[in-house]
C-alpha cells in the first residue's frame, strides 16, 4: 500500500456527553471534546453544517483546534439540497465553498445528501449545480431515491463519473437485521433510508457511511466484509473515508476502532492512515 494512501475512520459527530470516561478521559469537558476526539479519529462527519452555516471564526477554530492529518467531511447545507433542491442556491453554494476553503488542508470530501423525493425527474438540477462547483474540492453525493437504486442507477452513476464526484455508500443492513427492541433502534430504523448496499468507490477516493446493530458485538460480522474490501481500496491507491453510525451513537467510535483493527489486520497501515496512538490503547 502506497505511503500516500489513508484510511480515515469517524464517527457522525465529534463530541457527545455518553463518550466521557470512555471514547473521552474522564472528567472532559464539552470545549475540549472536538480536541480530543481529533486526536483519537482521523476523520468526522460534520452532520452540523447541514442545519446551519458556521460562522468564519467558528471555522477557523475547528482547523485551529485539530492536527495535521485530521479531515472534516462537512455536509452541504440542507437549504441548498432539502429546501431549494439545488435550484436558485448559487448564494449558498458559494457561502459554503467559501467555509471549506477556510478549513486548508483539515478540508476533506463534503457530502451532498439527496432528499427522498429527489428521483431521476430532477437528475438535471444535480447535473446544474455540479456544473458550478468547485472541482478542487472533493464531493460525494447520497442518493435516496428509489430510481437511483434501479432503473436510473446507471444514468446516476455517470453523471456523478463524468464530474469526478464520488458515490456516498449508506449501508444500513446490520441497523436493520435488529429486533427494535429499544427506542433509539426504533427511531433509527424510522428514520433511515433502506436501499441495497452499493459497494462502489470513485476515482480519488470512497466514502462509506455505516449504521450498525445495536449489539456493538454483532457488529464484527458486519464490518469484516467491509474491511476486506476497504483494504483492497487501499492496496489499490485509493483513500478510503469510513464513517460508523450506532443507534444513538453512543458506541459509534467502538465501531470505527472495530473497522481500523480489522483492516489494519488485513493490511498495513501508515500513521498517517490511523494506527492507534498510545493513549488510544487503554480507551475500552
Amino acid at each position: 500500500m502506497s505511503e500516500d494512501v489513508t484510511l480515515y475512520v469517524g464517527a457522525p459527530l465529534w463530541g457527545q456527553k455518553s463518550w466521557v470516561g470512555n471514547f473521552f478521559p474522564a472528567g472532559t469537558k464539552p470545549n475540549a471534546f472536538l480536541r480530543v476526539y481529533s486526536r483519537r479519529l482521523n476523520t468526522v462527519e460534520g452532520n452540523t453544517t447541514f442545519y446551519a452555516l458556521p460562522s468564519a471564526e467558528t471555522i477557523a477554530r475547528w482547523r485551529d483546534e485539530t492536527p495535521a492529518g485530521f479531515r472534516f467531511c462537512l455536509k452541504v447545507p440542507q437549504t441548498i439540497s432539502h429546501f431549494k433542491r439545488l435550484l436558485g442556491c448559487e448564494a449558498e453554494t458559494a457561502a459554503f465553498i467559501e467555509r471549506l476553503r477556510m478549513l486548508a488542508d483539515r478540508c476533506g470530501p463534503c457530502f451532498l445528501q439527496l432528499p427522498p423525493g429527489f428521483g431521476a425527474t430532477h437528475l438535471h438540477r444535480l447535473r446544474d449545480w455540479l456544473e458550478r462547483w468547485d472541482r478542487a474540492l472533493p464531493l460525494a453525493v447520497e442518493p435516496r431515491h428509489a430510481n437511483f437504486f434501479g432503473l436510473a442507477e446507471a444514468e446516476f452513476n455517470a453523471l456523478l463519473q463524468h464530474y469526478g464526484v464520488t458515490c456516498c455508500v449508506f449501508d444500513t443492513a446490520a441497523l436493520f437485521s435488529a429486533t427494535p427492541a429499544d427506542a433509539a433502534t426504533r427511531e433509527a430504523q424510522r428514520r433511515k433510508p433502506r436501499f441495497p448496499t452499493r459497494f462502489a468507490r470513485g476515482e480519488r477516493f470512497a466514502f462509506v457511511r455505516f449504521v450498525g446493530h445495536p449489539d456493538v458485538a454483532q457488529n464484527a460480522r458486519w464490518l469484516a466484509p467491509w474491511a476486506e474490501r476497504v483494504a483492497n481500496w487501499l492496496n489499490q491507491g485509493v483513500d478510503v473515508f469510513f464513517f460508523t453510525h450506532h443507534p444513538d451513537d453512543t458506541h459509534a467510535p467502538k465501531l470505527a476502532q472495530m473497522l481500523q483493527d480489522q483492516v489494519g489486520a488485513l493490511t498495513p497501515l501508515s500513521a498517517r492512515g490511523g494506527e492507534r496512538a498510545d493513549s488510544q490503547m487503554t480507551l475500552w
